[in-house]
């Protein structure tokens, strides 16, 4: 059951990040939006859910599973990110480069501690 549960999750996930990477954003930029935007979505999500799951021990853990391994772990994509930096160092844009990965690092554990903060009473 708990197979099934992170593979529910990860195509759902999966599929989410497929549908947000069909948005159309401005060709006029070659610093990757959606893949960092992404991510710092999945960084949020994740934070909520682990805080949220701390507080409320009764959750069964397939529904962890289910969310965090599983719909995270499909919806948000370090291999792409890494990829992305990649390319970007190889075209000639070492600044943005290291800018998309600083602020992916950044933003993204900012998510994490935003979301506790929401969490928070």
């Amino acid at each position: 059951m708990n197979i099934l549960a992170v593979g529910a999750g990860g195509f759902i996930g999966a599929v989410l990040r497929y549908l947000i990477g069909k948005i159309p954003v401005s060709e006029n930029t070659v610093f990757p939006v959606k893949t960092f935007a992404i991510n710092v979505i999945g960084c949020l999500v994740i934070g909520l859910i682990t805080v949220l799951a701390s507080k409320n021990t009764n959750i069964d853990q397939r529904w962890i599973l289910f969310l965090k391994v599983g719909l995270c772990g499909g919806f948000t994509t370090f291999s792409t990110f890494a990829l992305e930096t990649t390319d970007l160092l190889k075209g000639g844009h070492i600044g943005i480069a290291f800018l998309y990965a600083l602020l992916s690092i950044v933003v993204g554990c900012a998510a994490i501690f935003g979301a506790e903060l929401l969490t928070c009473k």
